[in-house]
């Protein structure tokens, strides 16, 4: 898969093979996306209290993932 739009149509696609392809391409975006603003976030002086309250995690669990790439 290319790009987003055919990750998109893949993603209701009725052959499991091909839905379940969509799915790791959807996870591997939202995670490179995650990275992307979290390192967006901090330089704009974010605590990483705010970037766990706008994610929906706990403080700890995002400086975990996060912290060590700075």
């Amino acid at each position: 898969m290319e790009n987003a739009s055919e990750v998109a149509a893949a993603a209701s696609s009725a052959d499991p093979a091909t839905g379940l392809r969509a799915v790791v391409a959807l996870h591997r975006l939202a995670d490179a996306l995650e990275v992307l603003q979290v390192d967006n976030a901090r330089r704009n002086g974010w605590s990483w209290q705010e970037i766990a309250d706008a994610l929906g995690v706990s403080k700890q669990a995002v400086h975990k993932k996060h912290s060590g790439r700075s």
